[in-house]
């Protein structure tokens, strides 16, 4: 990080800028983060301040527009020296420990973000400071931006931690118990995008999205999508000796209560075996904890389409019987990614009162070993009526989301279905750490996601739908199929999505998506949140925020025929 060693000049009055508060704050834990829009005034040696946004839009900002925010530590010189020699993707202070100016990237390829919100998160993450109980960050950027940056900025502030406080060797300051980070949004325009790719862009901009206003409700949406990532990352971030199937359950609970809906259904333990939900209750029962099924719905007035959001909640993953090596089995705790996910997102969209039914499956168990693990050789037979024979009991994710989209589509009679996991070690191999691997029975639906991801800033890409190359696989010579595939170098993301799709059934008239996040669901050791905001956009048409409805890809219109191109 550079620094500007120039004393600033005391300058004696201070511009003050207009702000608007969002209307809804959800944050907990020990750092608390809110969203506004405007400048209030403040000083960089009692409450620190990060100046962040690209190069193109950071030289738009007057130093009358950004005095409130440095004075009387800075002085205009100063801010000028600082806009001329920061470099993309980096950082420089204009006063020590207090003011720093960092540029996004100037370049974007096509498959990137154009809110270069992983970038973002980074610099955040290495500008805060843990000493102060208040510090400010102020994004520069265009609106359809806005949320995509709030969220990379909200995924860089994680809300787990059991740290008791001072280190044991004394060597760092205890950090204030509780702190506030509020972002103060400043939106600019311009009428192109320098650096960006012309080869592909993120299709018509909606003329909400040229504006350089937020409304209180605009801030609400960005809040609550922002609050809703962070608890996704909280319950993923926690050990399963703090969060087990239960906690889980309560988490549900405590949404519901909030969104004022009817409490989760819930089908637990031996009730999962009665009914016929073979994978969740064959992964989860040498666990001490039972496995379960949650389901909540949000019932829109009037609606005539459903939708469901199936989540993949493995607390812990051992691998069961078929175990995972030692340096494998670390990290597992984040294997309940996917049904964090598909809880935030619905605590968020549900908000916004859309008007389609919306409903989250969350599929729970731990895939322990015990006396009761299935083994390889069993054969379950699932919600589907399929058999299943076990080859690899580390194949668990795949058997549980098949319960779960088949109890969306039969029980809960959705039209379309999403699940979204944690699926393969393959995925990060596929599409790398920052895209998620996506896989539909419907080509507008796939490319509408991968629209959303672009958005959002939760990056999705396709992976072949070919079912009659890549379902051999699972051949079995006893059972309906196995669990896992016979070629491992056989497009495995796909395969293990068309496991999923077989229990739905090949010729499932309704549409279907398969979201495989399992690396972009972390960021080093840290959980992401992956697959709220991304599930938020691509179904923001049918959101009653006026910010989501701008941002959500073109409608998916009636249902097209299977297998499009």
């Amino acid at each position: 990080m550079l620094i500007l060693n120039v004393i600033p000049k005391c300058v004696a009055t201070v511009r003050y800028c207009p702000l608007k508060y969002a209307v809804c704050r959800m944050s907990g834990g020990s750092v608390n983060v809110k969203f506004r829009w405007g400048l209030s005034t403040s000083d960089p040696e009692t409450q620190p301040v990060l100046i962040v946004g690209q190069a193109v839009h950071l030289n738009t900002f007057t130093w009358q527009d950004v005095r409130c925010k440095l004075e009387p530590r800075v002085s205009e010189e100063v801010w000028q020296r600082g806009l001329s020699v920061v470099a993309a993707g980096e950082a420089c202070e204009l006063w020590p420990r207090g003011a720093s100016l960092a540029a996004l990237p100037s370049r974007r390829s096509r498959h990137a973000a154009p809110s270069r919100a992983h970038a973002l998160s980074k610099i955040v993450k290495a500008a805060q400071r843990t000493s102060a109980t208040e510090e400010f960050i102020v994004l520069v950027c265009k609106k359809q931006d806005v949320l995509a940056s709030a969220v990379g900025i909200a995924r860089a502030v994680p809300q787990y931690s059991a740290r008791s406080g001072t280190a044991p060797l004394g060597t760092s300051p205890t950090p204030p118990a509780h702190r506030d980070l509020t972002v103060e949004i400043v939106l600019v325009t311009d009428e192109k995008r320098e650096g960006d790719s012309e080869d592909e862009d993120t299709g018509p901009v909606e003329s909400v999205l040229m504006e350089k206003t937020l409304s209180d409700d605009e801030l609400g949406t960005i809040q609550r999508v922002a609050d809703a990532t962070r608890l996704a990352a909280r319950i993923t971030d926690t050990p399963a000796n703090q969060m087990h199937v239960q906690d889980i359950i309560e988490e549900a609970c405590k949404v519901a209560k909030e969104l004022n809906i009817a409490e989760p259904t819930i089908i637990q333990g031996e009730e999962l075996r009665e009914r016929g939900m073979g994978g969740i209750y064959g992964v989860g029962r040498a666990a001490s904890k039972p496995p379960a099924l949650v389901s909540l719905t949000y019932r829109a007035p009037g609606a005539t389409q459903s939708v469901a959001w199936v989540g993949k909640g493995i607390v812990y993953d051992t691998g069961g019987l078929s175990i995972k090596a030692r340096s494998s089995m670390v990290g597992m705790k984040g294997d309940c990614g996917g049904a964090a996910a598909v809880l935030g997102a619905f605590a968020a969209f549900v908000a916004e009162r859309p008007t389609i039914d919306v409903h989250a499956v969350l599929c729970l168990a731990e895939n322990a070993v015990g006396p009761d693990a299935t083994r390889p050789d069993d054969i379950h037979q699932l919600y589907s009526g399929r058999t299943v024979e076990i080859n690899n009991t580390d194949a668990e994710g795949r058997l549980v989301l098949s319960d779960g989209v088949v109890y969306a589509q039969r029980d809960l009679k959705a039209d379309t279905i999403v699940d979204v996991a944690t699926l393969t070690g393959a995925q990060g191999t596929a599409t790398g750490k920052y895209h998620a691997a996506v896989l539909s029975n419907c080509g507008r639906l796939e490319r509408r996601c991968v629209t959303a991801g672009l958005r959002s800033g939760e990056l999705a890409h396709a992976v072949p739908f070919a079912p009659e190359l890549h379902f051999p696989e699972f051949s079995s010579a006893v059972a309906d199929m196995k669990n896992s595939v016979a070629d491992r170098n056989n497009a495995q993301p796909s395969c293990a999505g068309l496991f999923i799709l077989a229990h739905l059934g090949f010729d499932f008239r309704g549409a279907w998506l398969h979201v495989d996040m399992a690396a972009p669901a972390h960021s080093g050791e840290r959980a992401t949140g992956y697959g709220v905001a991304l599930l938020n956009v691509l179904f923001g048409a049918q959101s009653g925020s006026r910010l989501l409805r701008a941002l959500a890809p073109p409608a998916l219109h009636q249902r097209a025929p299977l297998h499009t191109p």
